[in-house]
C-alpha cells in the first residue's frame, strides 16, 4: 500500500490513466444505451446526463472501500487503485455535463482540484480548485481523481431558449482532469493554460467557472481525452482507445 502524497506525478498520472481506462471500457460496454437514454427521456438535458452517467458506472467495477466520499459531482466512490507494484487509496469524482458545444466542457471550481491559471478580462487570474488534491477521511488519506462525462447532444429549442426533445447524442467524450498536483505539468501559468473562460458574469455576482479545452488538454496528453460516437444507422459505437 502506498499512501497518496507519498507518490511520485509520474504515478498520479498512471493511476489517471488507468481510471480513464475504467471508464472508457465501461462506456464501450455500455455500447448504444447513451444514445437511447437520451432520444427517449423528456427531461432536462442535464438530468438525462446524469442518468446516463449512473447506469454507465453501475459497470464500472473495482476494489470498493465503505467510505462516504463528499463533492459537488454527479458520482463520487472511495475504492483502490490496484497496480502491479502497489496499490492506493482513491476518492473518485466523476461529473456528467450536456452540452451543445463539442469541444469545450464548463466546470465549476467544486469539481476541480487544479489551480484555474488563464488571461481573463485583461488580466491575469489565479482561482483554486476546492476539491482537495488529497482527501481525508477518518484518519486515512485518499487521491482525488477527477473524471469528466461530457454529452454532445442536438436539440430544437423551445421558442424560450431551453431544449426541448428529442435529443439527439454526437459523440460521448471522456476526459482525465489533471489532479492539482500535476499543476505544473498542464497550467504553469496564465500563458501556458488548458482553460478558456467560462460562461459566467462577474458584474452579475456569478460564480467563476471556466471551459476546459480539449484540444488543449490532448496537446499536454492524447490519452486524457477520449471518444465515442454513434452510428444511428448500424446502432453501433465507435470507440478505440487513444494514446
Amino acid at each position: 500500500m502506498r499512501e497518496p502524497d507519498g507518490l511520485s506525478l509520474d504515478q498520479v498520472e498512471e493511476i489517471e490513466k488507468l481510471s480513464l481506462r475504467a471508464l472508457f471500457t465501461a462506456a464501450r460496454d455500455f455500447g448504444f444505451d447513451a444514445w437511447d437514454i437520451f432520444a427517449q427521456s423528456n427531461d432536462d438535458p442535464k438530468d438525462v446526463a446524469e442518468d446516463a452517467t449512473r447506469e454507465m458506472l453501475d459497470r464500472l467495477g473495482g476494489f470498493g472501500i465503505s467510505q462516504r466520499i463528499f463533492g459537488n459531482v454527479d458520482y463520487r466512490k472511495a475504492r483502490y487503485v490496484v497496480l502491479p507494484e502497489y496499490s492506493v487509496r482513491q476518492a473518485l469524482f466523476v461529473d456528467s455535463k450536456a452540452e451543445k458545444a463539442s469541444s469545450t466542457a464548463t466546470l465549476q471550481m467544486s469539481q476541480l482540484s487544479m489551480r484555474v491559471r488563464q488571461h481573463r478580462g485583461g488580466r491575469n487570474v489565479d482561482v483554486p480548485g476546492k476539491i482537495r488534491v488529497y482527501e481525508t477521511y477518518d484518519g486515512q488519506t485518499y487521491l482525488s481523481t477527477i473524471l469528466l462525462a461530457h454529452y454532445h447532444y442536438e436539440a430544437n429549442s423551445d421558442g424560450t431558449g431551453k431544449d426541448r426533445p428529442p435529443y439527439k447524442l454526437g459523440k460521448l467524450t471522456l476526459s482525465a482532469i489533471p489532479n492539482g498536483t500535476l499543476q505544473d505539468r498542464y497550467n504553469p501559468d496564465a500563458s501556458e493554460s488548458i482553460w478558456l473562460a467560462g460562461r459566467n458574469a462577474p458584474t452579475l455576482g456569478e460564480e467563476f467557472r471556466v471551459r476546459l479545452s480539449f484540444r488543449a488538454l490532448q496537446e499536454k496528453a492524447l490519452w486524457r481525452v477520449q471518444t465515442i460516437t454513434y452510428d444511428t444507422t448500424k446502432r453501433r459505437i465507435s470507440a478505440k482507445w487513444s494514446s
